[in-house]
């Protein structure tokens, strides 16, 4: 006898909380990352650590690039893996690695030659130093990074993604003495300062990428699709479609996260105690923010194996499944926040003002809790259908034709209005996020309907 639909939800939504929860675990460990650098630059010199800040910044804003863009894997081995075609994912990865590498020597070429634009853009003369080592010194180590990211995806293609937490934190493990031990000098080795942290991280990377490389290589489960079986040319349809499908992807992160630090850009404008405050406030509402995002990529997963099984009902119960667990988690977000802002804030700063408007910023934190999870998940679904280009014009439209306007308007007064300040921005930071969970959640309900997943899995491209 069947299973009916109701009795196969709980089901689903055990799957995707399975898949997730290493996910969650994996992003948390790569957040940390910012923090375990930021931690050692500072104990070494405010001047390393404004070095370490604005080497990251121009780090990870362009790397959002590559690493939206190989987001289209997820989705295309789930597809093939739920068809039934798992002899054809070894060939679609191997053509990936190739797109990896290739954009790993782009970011290091542009890691190369950026320092040259910072004191045109007017960084301090000098900070200029330390972030030039700190960029020369992690950019060996994008290819790596870039590979990683491929492998990494093939596996949480195939609901593999207990890789991603172990060797998440494993780098971690790896970052701590090796960061400590480069900036600071010992053992024989020179002090390297902000060069230093940028060297561990080039290393870390590595690491990462050969583990990944061995767990592929040598895992049950993957013995049948046999990865590196053999040497594949680069194919450049299989590449073209790849990139196809992850440009827009690649395009929409950047986009997000450009709204964020653009954010964070003008708030700085007004002064160190806005500056310091927002710093708090994003930051606990980053940390917020992996659990859907763990969840939207965990829904990627299935609903791609269930658009390659031809099945929508399936593919809608796998996205109802997304949504309801980050409605739940983003309640006990919005919760934490409400309840704990003050208290979250002591973790941070002890100086009066910057805790005070902090402690406000997390109340406008709490109020885009359930916007950001929706149109999170909303985008990994999507990702799911392979249906990138539209969404990609709808949170264009969302951050930067609603959000971003909003809340320069508000934040900076720019009609004669009276400045809102930090909580302008963070007015049309929530704006921006409710028109693009609006925009996306639509569009997913119309991809998602029977005829345009039968459409979709024959091999037509979302329109």
């Amino acid at each position: 006898m069947a299973v009916s639909a109701p009795a196969r939800f709980p089901h689903e939504i055990r799957r995707t909380a399975t898949l997730a929860a290493p996910l969650v675990a994996g992003h948390v460990s790569t957040g940390l990352i910012g923090f375990v650098d930021s931690t050692i630059a500072g104990r070494h010199g405010t001047l390393t650590l404004a070095s370490v800040a604005v080497g990251t910044g121009l780090f990870w804003l362009p790397m959002m690039v590559p690493m939206g863009t190989l987001m289209s894997m997820p989705p295309s081995v789930s597809h093939l893996d739920g068809a039934g075609r798992r002899s054809e994912i070894g060939p679609l990865f191997r053509q990936a690695l190739w797109l990896a590498f290739a954009l790993g020597l782009l970011m290091f070429l542009f890691l190369t030659f950026v320092p040259l634009a910072l004191a045109p853009f007017g960084i301090a003369p000098d900070i200029i130093p330390g972030a030039t080592a700190f960029l020369h010194g992690i950019r060996w180590g994008v290819p790596a990074l870039t590979c990683y990211l491929a492998m990494r995806y093939l596996a949480e293609g195939l609901h593999w993604t207990l890789p991603t937490m172990l060797l998440g934190g494993g780098g971690l493990i790896v970052l701590v003495p090796l960061g400590y031990v480069l900036t600071f000098g010992a053992f024989g080795l020179p002090e390297l300062g902000a060069g230093g942290l940028g060297i561990a991280s080039s290393v870390m990377m590595w690491m990462q990428a050969i583990a990944f490389t061995v767990a592929h290589a040598k895992a049950p489960r993957m013995r049948d699709i046999r990865v590196f079986a053999h040497f594949d040319p680069p194919r450049w349809p299989v590449i073209r479609g790849l990139l196809a499908n992850g440009l827009p992807i690649g395009v929409t992160v950047l986009m997000e996260g450009g709204l964020f630090i653009a954010t964070a850009l003008l708030i700085g404008r007004l002064g160190p105690v806005p500056a310091a405050a927002h710093q708090i406030a994003i930051n606990v509402a980053s940390l917020c923010f992996m659990v859907p995002l763990a969840v939207a990529e965990a829904t990627t997963v299935r609903v791609g194996h269930a658009l390659g099984r031809r099945d929508p009902a399936g593919l809608r119960r796998a996205a109802l499944a997304g949504y309801v667990i980050v409605l739940l988690t983003q309640l006990m977000s919005a919760i934490v926040l409400l309840a704990g802002n003050h208290a979250l804030v002591r973790l941070y700063t002890h100086d009066a003002q910057v805790a005070a408007l902090a402690a406000s910023l997390l109340l406008y934190a709490a109020a885009f809790q359930f916007p950001d999870g929706v149109q999170v998940l909303s985008a990994g679904a999507l990702r799911g259908l392979k249906d990138t280009r539209v969404p990609m014009g709808l949170a264009a439209f969302a951050y930067w034709g609603v959000g971003m306007p909003l809340g320069a308007t508000l934040g900076l007064g720019l009609l004669g209005n009276p400045p809102w300040g930090p909580r302008g921005m963070w007015v049309g930071l929530i704006a921006g996020l409710t028109v693009a969970a609006v925009l996306l959640g639509s569009r997913f309900a119309r991809s998602s309907r029977a005829e345009r997943v039968t459409r979709l899995a024959a091999g037509e491209t979302a329109r």
